[in-house]
């Protein structure tokens, strides 16, 4: 039994990897999910459909075609590769960063659509009461918006952290499967199952992947039951 619980030096860097680049494409997704959501839920304008398809397109596209067109605009060919590349000294290619920006893409739908779903909840007529009290549209949505959506905000961040943790074909695609450096979780399990005798570390991250993302389901029902008391003043 402490065998089977003794992490290698390797499944451990993948462990804290793939936390890593959850939580870092969770938090950068996050405001412009919110920006896109609002423009989903309160614009109109010509191309939101067009825009609502494309910002949907990585749940319906198979995950190996999103990370080669990943590879393809941030590769260091590529022309948003080299740009960054060249302007902020980020490389995405074969690197962590392009991890999380893969994963990022592919959670970035839920985000968006579970806070536009919040968004619709709203009841606009207290946001028009708070303008014509003389609030501009940026208090009004940081006082009155925000609170009333911030379920679905969490509800939201915590789909996109599960569909981070969890991603696979993207990112072995964009990054590849390079231990310590791009071997998240799941590549790591796939690694273990390749090879002759990799069944009892294949099972040991598996155990782990579901303990952590268990964790992240009972956080996120915690934080939402105090938000809402909170919102309804309880």
């Amino acid at each position: 039994m402490s065998s089977f619980l003794a992490f290698s030096p390797d499944e451990l860097t993948a462990i804290r990897l793939s936390l890593r680049v959850a939580v870092v494409a969770m938090l950068c997704s996050l405001p412009v999910g919110i920006a896109i959501a609002l423009l989903l839920a309160r614009g109109r304008f010509w191309g939101k459909s067009l825009l609502n398809a494309v910002v949907h397109l990585p749940l319906v596209m198979p995950p190996v075609v999103t990370g080669y067109i990943l590879l393809l605009l941030f590769g260091r060919r590529g022309p948003l590769g080299e740009f960054f590349a060249a302007t902020l000294g980020i490389v995405f290619a074969f690197r962590w960063t392009g991890a999380a920006l893969a994963c990022a893409v592919m959670g970035f739908p839920l985000l968006v659509r579970s806070i536009r779903l919040s968004l619709d909840a709203v009841d606009r007529r207290l946001e028009a009461a708070a303008g014509t009290l003389g609030a501009n549209r940026f208090w009004v949505f940081a006082t009155i918006t925000l609170p009333l959506i911030l379920p679905g905000v969490i509800a939201g961040m915590i789909l996109s952290f599960a569909r981070a943790f969890g991603e696979f074909g993207a990112t072995i695609t964009f990054v590849s499967n390079i231990p310590g450096e791009t071997q998240t979780l799941p590549t790591a399990i796939y690694t273990f199952t390749q090879v002759p005798g990799g069944d009892l570390g294949a099972l040991r991250l598996t155990l782990v992947s579901v303990a952590i993302s268990m964790i992240a389901l009972f956080a996120s029902e915690g934080l939402l039951e105090r938000v809402a008391r909170r919102v309804l003043g309880l």
